[in-house]
C-alpha cells in the first residue's frame, strides 16, 4: 500500500503529461497528498479521467508555444513536472524518435513560459540508461553519452535537451528524475526486463517525493542492483524503489 507523503506546504502542480503512464500513477497521489493539480492531456477524450482522478484537465499541445503560456500564465503553479512522451505506439524506433522531437521541443515551450510567468521549480523526466560506459553502478554526476560519437541515438537529443534546459536555465530551479525503463501497469512490460528499471508506481512515488521534499539536481530513479545507484535518491528523498 502506498505510503502517504505529508507535503509541508500545499503546492499547486502543473503535471504536463498527465494522461501518460506515469501520470495516470502520479496524478492521485499528488491529489491525495492536498497539492492542487492541473494536469495536461492534447485529448480531450482524456479530459474527464483527470477530473475524476481530481485533477484540473487542461486540454492542450505542448508543441503550441502561445497554449503553453496562456496555461502556465493562467495556472500560475508552484512547481511544473514534464512528464511529456509521445510513447502512444510503444517504444519501436518511430515513437522514441518522436519523443525525442517532443522533449526539444515542449521543454523549450514550457521553460519560457514558467519564465514569463514567474515560476521557478521544475521537475523533469529523463533516463537512467543514457550513461557513458565507465564503472557501475553509475552516480548522478557521471558523464552521459556524448552525442558528437553517438549521432544516430534516437533519444539522446530530447534528454539531453531537458537536462539542459532544467538544470541550466537561470531563472529556473530545476531537479532532473533518471528514471530506470518503466514497467508494471500501463506500460509495455508488466515485469522487470531490461536494465537500469524501475516499476511504474515507485516511480511516480519518487516524483511526489521530490515535490514535498522541494530538492534540485539530479537523482536517479532505478530499482536497487542496477547499473545506476539510487543511494542519491534513498538518502535525500525517503524512497524505497519497492514501495507499491
Amino acid at each position: 500500500m502506498r505510503r502517504r507523503i505529508a507535503a509541508t506546504v500545499l503546492s499547486r502542480v502543473f503535471l504536463a503529461g498527465a494522461t501518460g503512464a506515469i501520470g495516470r500513477q502520479l496524478v492521485p497521489m499528488l491529489v491525495a497528498d492536498g497539492h492542487d493539480v492541473r494536469g495536461t492531456t492534447r485529448a480531450a477524450s482524456r479530459a474527464p479521467a483527470l477530473t475524476a482522478a481530481g485533477a484540473i484537465p487542461v486540454v492542450l499541445d505542448a508543441t503550441d508555444r502561445a497554449a503553453v503560456t496562456g496555461a502556465l500564465t493562467e495556472a500560475r503553479p508552484d512547481v511544473v513536472i514534464h512528464e511529456l512522451t509521445d510513447l502512444a505506439g510503444g517504444i519501436r524506433p518511430e515513437d522514441v524518435s518522436a519523443t525525442s522531437r517532443l522533449r526539444q521541443v515542449a521543454t523549450a515551450n514550457l521553460v519560457d513560459a514558467m519564465l514569463a510567468a514567474g515560476v521557478r521549480r521544475l521537475i523533469a523526466q529523463s533516463g537512467a540508461w543514457l550513461y557513458a560506459p565507465g564503472p557501475v553502478p553509475h552516480l548522478e554526476d557521471d558523464p552521459l553519452l556524448d552525442p558528437a560519437t553517438n549521432p544516430n541515438h534516437r533519444g539522446l537529443p530530447g534528454i539531453l535537451a531537458v537536462e539542459g534546459l532544467t538544470l541550466g536555465t537561470p531563472g529556473i530551479d530545476g531537479t532532473v528524475l533518471r528514471y530506470g525503463l518503466f514497467y508494471g501497469p500501463g506500460t509495455v512490460s508488466a515485469e522487470r526486463a531490461d536494465r537500469p528499471s524501475v516499476h511504474i508506481v515507485a516511480a511516480a512515488m519518487a516524483t511526489a517525493l521530490a515535490v514535498a521534499a522541494d530538492v534540485r539536481g539530479i537523482f536517479n530513479i532505478v530499482d536497487d542492483g542496477d547499473d545506476a545507484s539510487n543511494d542519491r535518491a534513498r538518502s535525500i528523498l525517503g524512497w524505497d524503489p519497492d514501495a507499491r
